[in-house]
C-alpha cells in the first residue's frame, strides 16, 4: 500500500471518529446528548443511529443487571477524579441515586423521554463504539490488513503479512510501560482500568468507574482488565462491567467464557 492510501484510510477512520464525537459529546452544546437534556421532561424523537445506540445501551443494561448504565453520569457532580483526596460526601452521593436508572427513562423507539434532572452519557461506550463504526467503513473498501486504535481500545480485520499485531498492555501508573504483549491476528480488545483517573485517600485507590447501584468504585477490583471479542463494544462492555464487580471480576469473566487479561 501506499503512503497516499494509508493517510486517506486513517483520514476516513478519524472523520469518522470526529463525526461521534461532535454527536454524541456531553461537552458540546451543539450536540444530540445536548438537545435531549434540553428537552427533559417531553417526548421526543431520536434519530436512527441514535435509536440504535438506546437500544444497545438498554440491552447493557439489563444484561449487566444495572451494572453498566449510561444515565449514571450523573455522579460526576459528586466525583472529580483529580489524583487527590477529595472524597465526596456520602450524603451528596445519594441524593443523586435517584436520577440513575435506564428503567426510569421513558424509551420505545424512536421516542424518548428523559425525566426531569436526570442525564444522559454515552462515554461509557462511545470510544468503543467509534472504533466498531470506522472498523465497518474501512472494512467495505479495503481488503488490505487494517487494525483501528482508539487510545488502546482497538479492532483488527486479518492478520498483516509479517505475522500477527503485537499489542502491548501497559502496566498501571507508567507512562506506557509495557508489561505484557498480546499477539492479535482479528478481533477486537478493550482495556478498563484505574491508572488515569482516580481518587487516592488513607492508601485507597477510587478508580473513576462507578457502580451505578451504589454511586461508588469498587475498590477491590483489579488495576486493569483487558477483554477480546469480535467488537469493541462488546469487549468495552465486558472490561467495565467486570471491574464493577470487583474482587469477583476473574469469576464474572470466567462465566461470560471470553478471553481476558489482569492485572493487579
Amino acid at each position: 500500500m501506499s503512503q497516499q492510501a494509508a493517510l486517506a484510510i486513517g483520514a476516513l477512520a478519524a472523520k469518522e471518529a470526529w463525526r461521534i464525537e461532535k454527536k454524541y459529546s456531553r461537552y458540546r452544546d451543539d450536540s444530540v446528548t445536548a438537545s435531549i437534556h434540553l428537552s427533559r421532561g417531553t417526548t421526543i424523537e431520536v434519530d436512527e443511529e441514535t435509536a440504535s445506540l438506546l437500544d444497545f445501551a438498554r440491552e447493557c443494561f439489563d444484561l449487566s443487571e444495572g451494572l453498566f448504565d449510561v444515565t449514571s453520569g450523573v455522579l460526576r457532580r459528586a466525583w472529580t477524579f483529580d489524583g487527590s483526596d477529595r472524597i465526596p460526601e456520602a450524603a451528596a452521593i445519594e441524593c443523586l441515586l435517584p436520577l440513575v436508572g435506564f428503567e426510569k427513562l421513558q424509551w420505545r423507539s424512536p421516542k424518548l423521554l428523559v425525566p426531569a434532572d436526570m442525564e444522559l452519557d454515552f462515554g461509557g461506550i462511545g470510544k468503543e463504539y467509534a472504533v466498531d463504526r470506522a472498523y465497518q467503513l474501512l472494512a467495505i473498501r479495503e481488503s488490505t490488513p487494517f487494525l483501528v486504535n482508539f487510545g488502546g481500545d482497538l479492532r483488527a480485520n486479518r492478520p498483516p503479512p509479517h505475522g500477527p499485531w503485537r499489542v502491548g498492555i501497559e502496566r498501571p501508573d507508567t507512562d506506557q510501560e509495557t508489561t505484557l504483549v498480546l499477539d492479535l491476528e482479528h478481533g477486537a480488545l478493550a482495556t478498563s482500568g484505574d491508572s488515569r483517573r482516580y481518587l487516592l485517600k488513607d492508601g485507597v485507590r477510587y478508580g473513576h468507574i462507578l457502580n451505578p447501584l451504589t454511586g461508588w468504585p469498587e475498590v477491590d477490583s483489579p488495576r486493569s482488565i483487558t477483554v477480546a471479542a469480535s467488537s469493541c463494544t462488546e469487549a468495552g462492555l465486558l472490561s467495565t462491567v467486570a471491574l464493577l464487580h470487583g474482587a469477583g471480576a476473574q469469576a464474572y469473566l470466567e462465566e461470560q467464557g471470553v478471553r481476558y487479561w489482569l492485572l493487579q
